[in-house]
């Protein structure tokens, strides 16, 4: 399974460079986003997907499966301070962002695994799994987004926003 899901990944990196190569758009091109908290650092890397007329949450995001939070490789997330998110303690390193969207509240799930495709997902490597709040965007956003907002000082909000919804958890450097 392994050997099959790498040899998929290489042959998908191989088409979205020629694709790259030949002038064309990468259908979910990697993006990041990055925050400064008073000494720390946070990084998150991930794919980003358009919705491209399909219905996205409840669908192409189903409920209450745990979704990768991007496209292609696993949305990669690392500081280097130790972190508050939500009410949970995250030691500095490097993890994975997985989230268990729901049609009531979401689950953002930090994983201890990490360098992995996307899809592939490991319960036992849950580092914690932590509850997001939840807002309605007031105009539908085609192209999934992570962002830090209302940053200040040592605190920020992560959030993921995508067709109609803005799931957000607070994030604070200790």
């Amino acid at each position: 399974m392994l050997r099959t899901v790498a040899s998929f990944a290489c042959s998908l990196l191989l088409a979205t460079t020629a694709i790259a190569q030949q002038g064309g758009a990468i259908p979910s091109p990697r993006e990041t986003a990055n925050v400064d908290l008073g000494s720390g650092a946070i990084k998150i890397s991930y794919g980003a997907p358009s919705a491209r007329g399909r219905k996205v949450m409840g669908q192409l995001v189903p409920f209450d499966k745990v979704w990768r939070t991007g496209a292609n490789e696993a949305t990669a997330f690392a500081t280097n301070t130790s972190l508050k998110i939500g009410d949970t303690s995250v030691p500095a390193g490097t993890y994975t962002l997985y989230t268990m969207p729901s049609a009531g509240q979401w689950l953002l799930i930090v994983s201890k695994q990490t360098g992995q495709w996307g899809t592939v997902y490991n319960q036992s490597q849950d580092f914690a799994r932590i509850p997001m709040k939840s807002a309605a965007l007031p105009a539908p956003q085609e192209k999934m987004s992570i962002s830090f907002e209302k940053t200040s000082g040592n605190s920020t909000e992560l959030h993921v926003k995508w067709e109609n919804v803005d799931e957000s958890v607070a994030i604070t450097a200790q």
